[in-house]
């Protein structure tokens, strides 16, 4: 049984490796979008957590990886999906190079997590899976929308934006569940129920709305006081 107190590192790092594919992908434009690498990145950084509480295996080390792994998935890829928008939207040769404030912003989110003790029922500030997934999910939005987004002035905005959001201590939902119960949950169940109907009727253009939802959902709750 040594090898199942290893399981919580072995997911953390297909959340590495899931990232490096990302990168390279994206590097030679391959056909699979880079958001396909977040989400799997995403279903390891959420299970490896998961496993380590379950199986009672925390440990120091456990925690610095997962946070080593989210800079290459979270932080770093991201950036450089955003680095290639803005390169193939604007002529001028620097402008790309502001993309790589993600990755900063995002290490820099999670090295305030990794010491920051208060961190337990919400997030201080866009949690880093979060900003990815809107970040690599800006090419599903079709149309006018998409057309909108994707100019250069609009993707440098969107940059400035996000990686306030990240370096921000505005209080985010965390969806860490102490019981199912409605009344220690309403905000995080009618915020899953609302994603869950968006993915529905709008499939992958809904992604980036959701994410816009999730920190709306966070402000009003913070606002409104109410529970998770």
């Amino acid at each position: 049984m040594k090898f199942v107190k290893h399981l919580p590192n072995a997911l953390t790092c297909g959340n590495l490796i899931c990232g490096c594919l990302g990168i390279v992908f994206c590097l030679e434009n391959r056909t699979i979008p880079p958001a396909y690498f977040v989400w799997a990145a995403g279903i390891f950084d959420f299970f490896d957590g998961f496993a380590a509480r379950w199986l009672k295996v925390t440990s120091p080390i456990g925690k610095e990886l997962d946070s080593l792994a989210d800079v290459v998935s979270f932080g770093v890829l991201p950036a450089l999906v955003m680095y290639k928008m803005i390169g193939a939207a604007s002529a001028n040769p620097y402008l790309p190079f502001d993309a790589f404030l993600i990755a900063i912003a995002s290490a820099l989110r999670l090295a305030v997590f990794n010491v920051d003790e208060t961190q337990h029922d919400s997030f201080k500030g866009l949690n880093t899976p979060a900003n990815s997934i809107f970040i690599t999910s800006l090419v599903f939005v079709p149309g006018p929308v998409g057309s909108f987004i994707q100019q250069d002035w609009m993707l440098v905005l969107i940059t400035l934006i996000f990686s306030a959001l990240l370096v921000s201590r505005i209080d985010i939902l965390a969806f860490k569940f102490k019981d199912f119960s409605w009344q220690h949950n309403k905000l995080r169940f009618t915020f899953l129920a609302c994603a869950v109907l968006l993915l529905l009727f709008i499939k992958l253009p809904a992604i980036p709305l959701i994410i816009l939802m999730y920190i709306a959902f966070s402000l009003a709750g913070k606002l409104l006081g109410l529970n998770g």
